[in-house]
């Protein structure tokens, strides 16, 4: 997209969902229904870092508990109550908080476990040689050289 393609402003609820509702291969992918992306960074051309504004329908979560080793990131609550999950604990979140998670800490991902459909924003960094542990899941990430993730069981066998 050139320059003069990209928007000055927009309505982030108006921004296009993800094409491909998640890049995680199967038998975790189809765990991601009622999860609605909406890459908002990308429409602007911004390459350092990614801004997703997300949709949790009931039941629906925000990605497999996980952990990067070298993206930091953060996500804010904008409507709804749904509930953060780490390999320590849990918390009920509500609109106005927020949560941070620097890389190699705690593995997390946002659960809606209520009636209603919760919305966040979600924030991280694109660094170059960043992977993702998923603790309670055989499955291991690596970003590749084209900025796509390449996915491995834990023995190193690919999906």
């Amino acid at each position: 997209m050139s320059e003069a393609e990209k928007p000055l402003a927009i309505r982030a609820a108006d921004a296009p969902a993800r094409q491909k509702p998640s890049n995680y291969p199967e038998p975790f992918a189809s765990r991601m229904a009622g999860r609605h992306k909406h890459p908002l960074g990308d429409l602007f051309g911004l390459t350092n870092f990614g801004v997703n504004l997300t949709r949790l329908e009931p039941g629906a979560e925000t990605a497999l508990l996980h952990r990067h080793s070298r993206q930091d990131e953060f996500v804010y609550v904008l409507e709804g109550a749904p509930t953060l999950v780490t390999d320590t604990g849990e918390i009920d979140l509500q609109p106005g908080m927020c949560s941070g998670f620097k890389a190699g800490g705690l593995a997390h991902h946002i659960v809606n476990r209520s009636d209603r459909p919760a919305v966040i924003l979600e924030i991280g960094d694109r660094r170059p040689g960043d992977s993702g542990e998923y603790p309670k899941d055989d499955l291991v990430a690596a970003l590749g050289s084209d900025g796509a993730w390449i996915f491995t069981r834990k023995d190193g066998t690919p999906y």
